[in-house]
């Protein structure tokens, strides 16, 4: 029975009145978590040799079940993972990333951020800038190489590029420091910090990128005075978390503390909510909303019964169940097939070798001048090299606001 978007039903009335369940939303999402969770953490297992972190297994996962293997079968892929589906399943994965970055932020300590705060700053200016006067170069380059880039006006491809190259995976770098056991390391903590610098001025860029590009309809283009916007909105919101957000949790915390003998649930139900209303603020402003998670995050007294609990209550779950939806569903919309000719793997190589060298050298250069051992200096250049689905956000953008040369770079990532 096809499927109308417009009359999606959750539940079927069963197979015994001539219902088949894929073709209603939840017992599909059902199925599709199952295949998920138990090819994810297959692979997993076979990568665990190598000492690959699971979302390597949940993003080759995704890849696997995606268009570019499994998905051949046409059959299978309309059936199991047809279009009307996508939205359910990544609405449903995105509250595991924001649960999870809220989790981070719960972990990390916001006095170990104000120490490699200097040194954070230095590596993400450098960590941004090499790589998005890269991504320029690069876009030259597909300027004069790809049918139509001329129809895109240069001032939002050459900053959509430069954005795209620049760009840390913020939940992917916290997913790989947390599986290693590095976040609270000081490597850790200065690499968290410089990549939310980093992807701070990223999606500044972004929404000036944004405003050059218009509605991606013919309609007017936007005031480019929309970034600075969004950068006060911004400043104004992480303010008033410390000011006023964080003292309020403290007060929580004591009264959930061992002294009181309990934790009440209406405070862990009011803080998973502050998370999600955080997280709602900064998708408002125009940054992404996994940084009001991690900032909300950041605001909760670390080291006490309250936190504890609140770790305890959400992170199987989370990490267990929602989390890989979320990186599958990133392979899910890949297609390395569609990669053909000697031109279209050459200009591959030329972005992933311009991405990766600018983040690389350019991290590792400045991490040796701020006196950071080379060792640790390379680790860092490394960890901020994590590509994954902030680029993923950022090119579907691109594509929404009709940058043409986003199809080609949406299978890199």
């Amino acid at each position: 029975m096809p499927v109308n978007i417009t009359s999606i039903k959750t539940s079927s009335n069963g197979a015994w009145q001539g219902d088949n369940p894929l073709d209603f939303a939840f017992p599909l999402l059902i199925v599709q978590a199952t295949l998920i969770i138990v090819l994810s953490r297959f692979l997993a297992f076979l990568l665990r040799p190598l000492r690959q972190p699971k979302v390597i297994a949940e993003i080759v996962g995704g890849i696997l079940l995606g268009p570019s293997a499994f998905g051949r079968n046409k059959e299978y892929l309309h059936r199991i993972f047809p279009k009307w589906s996508a939205p359910i399943l990544e609405s449903v994965a995105s509250i595991g990333l924001l649960f999870f970055l809220f989790l981070v932020g719960l972990e990390l300590d916001l006095s170990s951020i104000r120490r490699s705060g200097k040194r954070a700053f230095g590596i993400a200016f450098a960590g941004i800038t090499l790589p998005f006067i890269g991504g320029i170069g690069v876009a030259f380059v597909f300027r004069k190489t790809i049918e139509g880039e001329d129809q895109v006006g240069y001032g939002q491809f050459l900053v959509f590029m430069g954005v795209a190259l620049s760009i840390t995976a913020f939940p992917v770098l916290a997913r790989i420091l947390a599986e290693l056991k590095l976040l609270t390391t000081q490597v850790g903590e200065t690499a968290m910090a410089a990549a939310a610098f980093n992807d701070v001025a990223a999606w500044i860029l972004l929404a000036l990128a944004v405003a050059l590009a218009g509605d991606g309809n013919g309609g007017e283009h936007k005031s480019p005075l929309i970034s600075i916007w969004v950068l006060i909105s911004g400043v104004a919101f992480v303010a008033f978390m410390l000011i006023v957000i964080r003292p309020a949790m403290k007060w929580v915390a004591r009264r959930c503390s061992p002294e009181h003998d309990m934790v009440d649930e209406a405070y862990i139900c009011l803080t998973l909510a502050g998370v999600m209303v955080s997280g709602f603020v900064t998708d408002l402003i125009g940054i992404h909303s996994i940084f009001g998670a991690f900032v909300f995050g950041l605001t909760i007294p670390k080291g006490d019964q309250f936190a504890e609990r609140l770790m305890e209550r959400i992170e199987d779950f989370v990490s267990g169940l929602l989390l890989p939806l979320y990186f599958a569903s990133s392979g899910l919309k890949t297609d390395v097939a569609t990669i053909r000719g000697g031109r279209s793997w050459g200009l591959l190589v030329l972005v992933i070798t311009t991405a990766c060298a600018g983040k690389i050298i350019g991290t590792f250069v400045v991490a040796m001048m701020l006196m950071i051992p080379a060792r640790e200096s390379l680790t860092l250049g490394v960890l901020m090299n994590t590509k994954g689905l902030v680029e993923l956000i950022v090119l579907n953008i691109g594509k929404e606001k009709k940058v043409s040369f986003i199809d080609f770079l949406l299978i890199n990532f």
